[in-house]
Order: structure tokens, then C-alpha cells, then sequence
């Protein structure tokens, strides 16, 4: 179980909007179900604002534990990580954007 556990968080801090979208989806579906079950002559209208209300609701919950989890775990091993795996070899292969004489690279024009 803590195999699968540290598989699937590390999927959902490399896939975070993803998880984000899919909870939001998900919940909005459910409200959306239950409302339909509960109150079937309920206008869809208003069971769709009240299925994003409830998403709304979820998501923020999600964002706040995803926070709260983030500064309790995250914080001691990230803090060295970060500037180590920013890659600025990246900038160092574009070409100028501009020559020795001072001319635009036509690179880097429209």
C-alpha cells in the first residue's frame, strides 16, 4: 500500500492541473447525479450551477489540502532542489538577437 501510495502521489504532483480538472469534473458529475436523483423536477439550469458551486466548493478544499500538504512535506526537501534543477544551459543554445553590428537576428523577428 505505501508502494502505491508514493506511485500515485508522485503522478499527481507531476500531473497537478490534470488532478485539479479531474476532481473539478468529477464533482460536478456527482452533484449533477444527485441532484437529478433527489429533486428530478429541478430545471437543469439550476442543477448545473449548483453542480459548480459544489465543484467549486471540492476544488478549493482540494487546493487548500494540496497547500497544506505541500508546505508540511514539500518544504524541507525542495528547498536545496529548486535552484539545482533550474537548466540554464537551455538559454545558452538560442541563437543572439542580434549580431555583432547590432542588426536584428531574423531569428528573433516577425
Amino acid at each position: 500500500m505505501e508502494r502505491m501510495s508514493s506511485s500515485l502521489q508522485s503522478w499527481v504532483e507531476e500531473h497537478k492541473l490534470s488532478t485539479i480538472g479531474a476532481v473539478w469534473a468529477t464533482a460536478v458529475g456527482a452533484s449533477v447525479a444527485y441532484s437529478r436523483r433527489r429533486a428530478p423536477a429541478r430545471a437543469t439550469s439550476l442543477r448545473l450551477i449548483h453542480a459548480r458551486m459544489h465543484a467549486q466548493a471540492l476544488t478549493l478544499a482540494v487546493l487548500g489540502g494540496a497547500a497544506l500538504a505541500h508546505h508540511y512535506y514539500g518544504k524541507s526537501s525542495s528547498a536545496g532542489k529548486r535552484q539545482e534543477d533550474l537548466d540554464y544551459g537551455f538559454y545558452s543554445q538560442l541563437p543572439p538577437a542580434t549580431d555583432a553590428d547590432g542588426n536584428e537576428n531574423e531569428r528573433w523577428s516577425w
